[in-house]
């Protein structure tokens, strides 16, 4: 059967899309709060189906769970933490306590104008998915490149968050057991944290939204206990000219500038992955509403305990060109270790190290389901495999290890480049913020042509938009350059040649092949032979229960 575009979202007429007002911003559910579970559900299965998918994924996420993904993968107990040493280099405690509210404004421009795309088009596809059927012209060219930069986005957070888990684990193990910080022992952590986080992931999505659900309070309690002790254990805080505008630059260059802006990556490479409540939507009750909101609100609530436990941690810096150059290789673990002591200080780290991992399980989960859609549409090497669904658990299994898989080598060149941690959370920048910007800035170029979901923007959607895409230029280009001085082979930003080699790959095989054969997302048929895919899969999963 030759694939037929998908159906127009002005074709879907339900409640949820009846003319909304100029300023509403909170949408409302698919069916009416007072209809039974049943017909929600029925609703999300019915607008999967006019955007030309079936429902193959099962769809048990609660509103929560959604928020909850995409602020588990944020995890400001991952992020902050692991890039803490970077920025007390690159801008100190400046640009560590002020770039936070500077760049989570821009990051919530982002997202609001994501959020207003995610509850028109809820599939997991997303941002591929939104570029296509947004593009005024040649909408497969921009669904293909979308896709790209959100695979490798996507893979290179994945590595940043379990190598960040990586390299906490090898302090603690350092501090208790004198498993030192070497290049090796590192990766060997790396790679046995993605085997455990593939591993998960493949019991089912039930098991994953309750550990994000338990992960949300982990992260909101962890970080209260963690800023709770380090206000109140240490004999000695910094003062406030300190914490609010001191500045260091031990990266070699000359530009105080140039250093300040460097020193934003700490906040921006933290605030990613909200991206997950939009690939998660084929999962997620009432989705149109739920995806936005947990958009919206990941951002928001990291922003707020993220400052928070930024300053605390900056308060009870003790020494800080030793804790800087920690011989652990993670200076917010000696910061806890000389404010708290060494027991005290251990555990502190623990806490951190279960954030880290809770983020990293989440990152999986929505990588995989990219790969999963993209694949769906034929855009991936070899996509029947990485398509296939396990009928037991109705997971993308094939997926889950090729996302691991893929960070696993992303990682690999720190055994022998010593910034090649600060090169992979560059790459999660860039190729994500492009993915996520892409269909907002289609989404611009449509103006009144778009139509809205239920959670819209109203008069606001024009401004943000614009804000979000100049955002994303200038972060695109920053990130690129180099963090260090001399540029040496051990300090090179491999992020361009990461960045051009999955470019130059897509470019290639687009001009060669793909733009002969891909078309953009395809449907998987009509409405019968969606309801067909749906049955053999319930019967399958029935008998392999």
């Amino acid at each position: 059967m030759e694939p037929r575009p998908p159906a127009d979202p002005a074709e879907y007429s339900g409640p949820a899309t009846a003319t909304p007002t100029a300023t509403h911003t909170g949408g409302v559910p698919l069916a009416t709060s007072s209809a039974p579970d049943g017909q929600v559900l029925d609703a999300d299965e019915q607008r999967l189906h006019q955007l030309g998918y079936a429902q193959e994924l099962r769809r048990n996420m609660s509103g929560f769970s959604n928020f909850a993904v995409s602020f588990t993968i944020i995890s400001i107990l991952s992020g902050c933490l692991t890039l803490y040493g970077y920025g007390m280099n690159t801008g100190g405690p400046v640009m560590i306590v002020w770039g936070w509210p500077i760049v989570g404004l821009m990051t919530l421009m982002v997202g609001l104008a994501m959020a207003e795309v995610c509850s028109s088009y809820p599939t997991a596809g997303g941002l591929y998915y939104w570029a296509a059927r947004l593009a005024p012209r040649n909408s497969a060219a921009w669904s293909w490149f979308t896709g790209w930069f959100n695979f490798l986005g996507q893979v290179a957070v994945t590595a940043g968050i379990d190598f960040g888990a990586a390299f906490f684990l090898n302090a603690l193990l350092d501090l208790q057991f004198g498993f030192d910080a070497r290049p090796w022992h590192t990766i060997l952590l790396f790679a046995v944290i993605l085997v455990l986080h593939a591993l998960l992931n493949g019991f089912g999505v039930n098991v994953v939204a309750k550990l994000n659900d338990i992960s949300v309070w982990w992260h909101i309690v962890g970080v209260l206990l963690i800023v709770g002790v380090l206000v109140f254990a240490p004999s000695h805080h910094q003062s406030a000219a300190f914490v609010f505008g001191h500045f260091v630059n031990n990266t070699g260059w000359g530009s105080t500038f140039y250093v300040a802006l460097l020193g934003l990556l700490l906040a921006q490479y933290t605030l990613t992955g909200f991206d997950a409540s939009a690939h998660m939507t084929e999962e997620t009750r009432n989705a149109s509403t739920a995806g936005p909101r947990g958009i919206i609100m990941s951002i928001l609530v990291s922003l707020v305990a993220g400052w928070i436990l930024l300053i605390g941690l900056t308060f009870a810096i003790q020494n800080y060109a030793g804790e800087a150059t920690s011989a652990t290789g993670v200076p917010p673990a000696q910061i806890f270790i000389d404010a708290v002591g060494a027991t005290g200080g251990k555990l502190l780290l623990l806490i951190a190290i279960g954030a880290q991992l809770f983020c990293g399980m989440s990152s999986v989960t929505a990588n995989s389901r990219m790969i999963y859609a993209f694949s769906r549409d034929g855009a991936l090497p070899a996509s029947h495999l990485w398509h296939k669904i396990n009928p037991r658990t109705r997971t993308p299994t094939n997926a889950i290890w090729l996302a691991a898989g893929g960070a696993f080598v992303l990682g690999l060149p720190y055994l022998f480049n010593a910034t090649a941690y600060a090169a992979v959370t560059s790459i999660a920048v860039i190729g994500l913020y492009i993915a996520y910007v892409t269909p907002t800035f289609l989404r611009l170029l449509r103006g009144d042509d778009f139509e809205p979901g239920p959670w819209h923007l109203g008069r606001w959607s024009r401004p943000i938009g614009v804000i979000a895409v100049v955002w994303v230029v200038f972060i695109t280009i920053l990130f690129m350059l180099p963090t260090a001085s001399p540029v040496t082979a051990k300090s090179f930003n491999y992020t361009p040649i990461a960045v051009l080699a999955v470019l130059g790959f897509a470019g290639i095989w687009w001009l060669v092949s793909a733009r002969k054969w891909f078309t953009g997302p395809k449907v998987q048929g009509t409405e019968a032979e969606l309801e067909a895919v749906e049955h053999d899969l319930e019967s399958l999963g029935g008998a392999t229960a």
